[in-house]
């Protein structure tokens, strides 16, 4: 349990670099392929240093499976924030955590309390309050944004769950070499959407990128231990709402960005939601 917090504070600390990146006006895709790609060089150099470039059973199609569902999932959600309003999307992003929950429980036999059930419902409730937001910038009809959204909300899901499978496909002794195949697949694909949409990187990007990437490499990493170690109907929905609380914080005392009343209510039960599911 003790790798949930540092888990928790690096998974904030990567949300806060990516959007340090945009206020940069760097190109999402760019920064974000480097980033894997970073990440995936240096686990290769890595493997190649120690001779541990033999894949463990599972790990290159465990991997690769997770290595889509990320790069699909972040592509989508930054398309999204162009066309639909930024608080609709965070929300539909974060809510997808109630896919991994519910394949814990019913896919890998994980076991919920009444109270951290409630706990969970809460977080969902908080996590709607605090990602709220107006509707100005709409460019898309309902249709369309539920539509988008929905692929949001079951994309990112699939990728929470690729996450689970690591422990459950016993990788977690290799999680290193898991995270090769995720971010080797993820940083390949994101640049061939990249040359696909005609835009050639600038320095800028591929340094803001390779940065990012530094610092997710130990993000990813804990992250992967602290699932190893914690169910997953505890790690989702305590990941889920405290990330957002800290984003939230953070919003109004380092970025300046007042938090609305809903906000500020998502906030108070989003505190007592960690507390039951803890």
């Amino acid at each position: 349990m003790i790798w949930l917090l540092p888990a928790l504070f690096l998974s904030f600390g990567f949300g806060q670099l990516f959007k340090f990146s945009q206020r940069q006006g760097c190109y999402a895709p760019v920064v974000v392929s480097a980033n894997y790609l970073t990440i995936a060089l240096l686990l290769l150099g890595y493997h190649l240093a120690t001779g541990q470039l033999q894949p463990a059973p599972q790990a290159l199609e465990v991997g690769a499976f997770i290595g889509v569902t990320f790069i699909g999932a972040m592509l989508m959600m930054t398309r999204a924030l162009e066309l639909i309003a930024v608080g609709v999307v965070l929300t539909s992003f974060r809510l997808a955590i109630l896919i991994p929950i519910w394949a814990s429980v019913w896919l890998w036999g994980e076991t919920l309390t009444p109270v951290q059930f409630g706990g969970i419902a809460l977080s969902l409730v908080a996590l709607v309050l605090m990602t709220r937001g107006d509707t100005q910038g709409q460019r898309l009809s309902p249709l369309h944004s539920l539509g988008l959204l929905s692929l949001i909300f079951v994309g990112q899901g699939i990728a929470f769950c690729g996450m689970r499978w690591v422990h459950y496909a016993g990788l977690d002794e290799h999680f290193l070499q898991v995270l090769l195949f995720i971010t080797l697949t993820a940083g390949l694909l994101g640049g061939l959407f990249t040359w696909y949409q005609g835009r050639r990187p600038r320095r800028q990007d591929l340094v803001m990128g390779v940065g990012i990437g530094l610092y997710n490499l130990v993000t990813l990493s804990v992250n992967l231990i602290a699932l190893s170690k914690a169910p997953g109907t505890l790690y989702f929905p305590l990941q889920g709402c405290a990330v957002v609380l800290l984003d939230n914080l953070f919003a109004q005392f380092w970025w300046k960005e007042p938090l609305s009343r809903p906000a500020m209510a998502g906030a108070a039960l989003g505190v007592l939601a960690m507390l039951l599911v803890l």
